[in-house]
């Protein structure tokens, strides 16, 4: 059988897919509009943003779904991305 050629092959090590587990309450997170965010993709979990967007932050827009609509600047250009919560995390404000 012909092997698979998708988007994260030969990268399921670099994306560590088992360094850990969500709990419940980080699985069913919600976020308002406005809130800052970082995207950390949990790769055993489905919707799962591009690899290249890893540990970018970015601000919620807006919702579709169960997922958020996140704005994120790469490079001059700001993109929208659509990613489902298991694959946000809260960053923290400094003061």
């Amino acid at each position: 059988m012909k092997r698979s050629r998708g988007k994260i092959s030969k990268k399921s090590r670099a994306l560590g897919a088992a360094t850990h587990t969500l709990s419940v309450s980080a699985l069913v997170s919600g976020y308002k509009i406005g809130d800052k965010v970082a995207i950390d993709i949990q790769s055993k979990y489905s919707g799962m943003p591009h690899p290249r967007y890893r540990g970018r932050t970015g601000q919620i827009v807006g919702k579709q779904g169960s997922a958020y609509v996140v704005r994120i600047k790469d490079g001059k250009m700001e993109k929208e991305l659509i990613i489902p919560s298991v694959h946000l995390k809260p960053v923290k404000e400094v003061v």
